[in-house]
């Protein structure tokens, strides 16, 4: 990791406090291996067998929740917005695909969701 990858990687971890040092360094140790290649599976970023394992390990681990993980993430969020001076945008993604082809089963199984429209395309009521 790079020396600039580090710092960032420090800042999303400043206040971060699992229950114990140990986990503390099994957080660092994912976040260096999943920090390039997001959105790959776990054995993918993991690169081998037993580091992948290590992960499964920590992400399965009673003592580490969901909250904790996000809570150096989400404080070096709160910590840059407010140190922002004028307006900051959040944008959101609402991106809908339709996929409609003459040969529906060439696609596959794709789930459906409910957009919040009936069958003739028009918004219910």
């Amino acid at each position: 990791m790079d020396g600039s990858a580090d710092a960032r990687l420090d800042g999303k971890l400043v206040g971060q406090d699992l229950a114990n040092e140990r986990l503390n360094k099994q957080l660092r140790n994912l976040l260096e291996q999943i920090g390039g290649v997001m959105g790959q599976s776990v054995p993918f970023t993991c690169r081998d067998w037993s580091n992948a394992k290590a992960a499964y390990r920590f992400l399965s681990n009673d003592q580490v929740s969901e909250a904790d993980i996000l809570a150096g993430h989400l404080q070096s969020t709160r910590d840059r917005a407010d140190s922002a001076e004028g307006v900051i945008f959040v944008l959101h993604d609402i991106t809908e695909f339709i996929y409609q082809r003459e040969a529906p089963e060439a696609i596959g199984f794709t789930k459906s969701v409910n957009s919040g429209r009936n069958r003739t395309g028009r918004g219910h009521r």
